[in-house]
């Protein structure tokens, strides 16, 4: 070889060293970040999330006890106001950006945090307003301090002296208004981001919390807020965090949610009461009118005879299995009940849910017991409920009964009859009907349904409990439609909690798996 091309084969040796190394050096780099970020975004194994919630309980403990001991009875503004500022200052605590949005009615909480690269949002919902109190009906001296107790026998008993916070037994209980129904989950998704701000897991969503004010009283705040809003509360996914979940107290996913309808019917006799001896056998009575009229709606086995009542409802064999997977026990059920057989309307429990129910909430015909009388009453009355799923239309379904009634042979008013027409129509029905809330169900098998499960799977080790659709109704079911996105219902506190009545509770292995949960869904990747 000549000295000129050594030197030339020299020359191209270094340009190469010159393009090759620098080039390696990045590819290294990146290597290691892509590892690195790998490395920082990992999943927490089973063991170590529980680890983590471990620590948090007591200070989960502490920190409902504090924001229960805020009456929060939605009757009274001034008690909201500071339990919104108190839930303000909770969310700003954990970097969250808040906001008091006013409406036509209470305001409303709105806590935002975005994450880095995240192009999804998910919009968290909660309320912090709860039940009226009636405090001489619980057994503590105060329902808004709460109060650890220990099942003994088949009653609740304090824990005496002073409890040290090392463990905490699942099987005891915090008794208080609102530990349940709705503050309790609100600290356990507080304790779950405490828990990811710690373990450098950002959520790999923007996260969105909407706190409702008055959902005991039926959300109007929340419904006027669309309007101004609707922006504002945009996301790609909604997550209802309210309601109990199953009773085995398995992680549960709620897919939907029944509405709910009603209709009042009033049926007439005389003008007034009348003597019963001396117009027995003549003058009609209005009770038995309304008892063939209502008889005349379901048979023996609890099945509605309305024509149309379960039109559109069908299950495909799918459906049939995720329903028969409940684990829910009829016997147990029966027994809880204290009822020898059930209504057939369903295969079993689960499916009884997915159609529309007709229920008589409360009926009245003069009096009964101490001060009633030998008469016939002047009228009666009946209160009925249609719990609604997503293939029946409120308007639709009032006006079924409606032209049912009228089959009877009923003339049906939307008015207190007047003189003639109590005179010329021989049997009158006044029905004031409403078409009431709507009901929703997302698809289980949606990207919503798929990410969900994987979340709750991975952070148990097993399946989450999969509800379609349950059986009560949350009044957030028009916010939900309104914003047109997909929404799941994640209960978190144990069935038996007496939320709504005296001596409400949190189970505390709710508490414990509340918070895992809410840590299971802020640190998975959406689809």
């Amino acid at each position: 070889m000549t000295t000129q091309q050594i030197n030339r084969l020299e020359r191209n040796l270094q340009h190469t060293k010159t393009l090759v190394v620098p080039l390696m050096k990045a590819v290294c780099w990146l290597i290691i970040m892509a590892l690195a970020g790998q490395a920082s975004a990992q999943k927490l194994s089973v063991a170590k999330m529980d680890a983590l919630v471990e620590k948090q309980l007591w200070p989960a403990i502490d920190e409902l006890s504090e924001y229960v001991s805020y009456p929060n009875d939605a009757v009274s503004a001034e008690d909201i106001a500071k339990n919104i500022a108190w839930t303000e200052k909770a969310f700003a605590k954990r970097g969250f950006q808040t906001t008091v949005l006013k409406t036509t009615s209470l305001p409303l909480v709105l806590a935002e945090r975005s994450s880095p690269k995240a192009t999804q949002t998910v919009l968290f919902y909660f309320h912090l307003d709860g039940q009226p109190v009636r405090p001489a009906e619980w057994n503590q001296k105060d329902p808004w301090v709460t109060v650890l107790k220990e099942k003994t026998g088949t009653t609740y008993k304090e824990l005496g002296g002073d409890v040290p916070k090392t463990t905490v037994n699942d099987e005891w209980r915090l008794f208080g208004r609102s530990t349940s129904d709705d503050k309790g989950p609100i600290i356990m998704m507080l304790k779950a981001l405490d828990i990811a701000q710690a373990e450098k897991q950002t959520p790999p969503f923007n996260v969105k919390i909407i706190i409702d004010t008055e959902e005991e009283k039926g959300s109007s705040g929340l419904k006027s807020a669309l309007d101004s809003y609707k922006e504002k509360l945009k996301a790609d996914y909604m997550i209802v965090m309210d309601g109990p979940m199953h009773s085995s107290n398995i992680p549960t996913l709620t897919f939907g949610c029944r509405g709910n309808a009603g209709f009042t019917m009033t049926t007439y006799g005389a003008i007034t009461q009348q003597h019963s001896g001396h117009f027995g056998n003549y003058s009609p009575n209005p009770a038995f009118r309304l008892a063939r009229l209502i008889t005349s709606m379901k048979d023996e086995q609890g099945r509605v005879l309305i024509p149309g009542f379960y039109d559109g409802i069908a299950f495909d064999e799918a459906t049939k299995k995720i329903m028969a997977a409940v684990p829910d026990n009829k016997q147990d059920i029966n027994k809880t009940l204290q009822i020898a057989d059930e209504e057939k309307v369903g295969a079993n429990y689960q499916e009884s849910l997915q159609y529309p129910s007709l229920n008589i909430r409360g009926m009245k015909a003069a009096v009964v017991g101490k001060g009633s009388g030998t008469i016939i009453p002047e009228e009666a009355v009946a209160s009925f409920d249609i719990r609604l799923v997503p293939e029946t239309d409120g308007k639709r379904m009032v006006d079924l009964v409606r032209k049912h009634i009228e089959k009877q042979g009923f003339t049906v008013l939307d008015h207190v009859p007047t003189t003639e027409e109590r005179l010329k129509y021989a049997q009158i029905v006044f029905f004031e009907g409403s078409p009431g809330t709507p009901a929703f169900r997302t698809d289980i098998n949606a990207p919503m349904g798929n990410w969900l499960r994987k979340a709750v799977t991975s952070g148990f080790g097993k399946d989450p409990v999969i509800i379609r659709i349950m059986g009560g109704t949350v009044p957030v079911v028009p916010f939900i439609q309104a914003l047109k996105v997909p929404a799941v219902i994640v209960p978190l506190v144990n069935m038996d909690n007496n939320q709504h009545s005296p001596n409400e509770n949190l189970r505390l292995g709710n508490l414990r798996t509340g918070i895992k949960t809410c840590l299971a869904i802020l640190t998975t990747a959406l689809p």
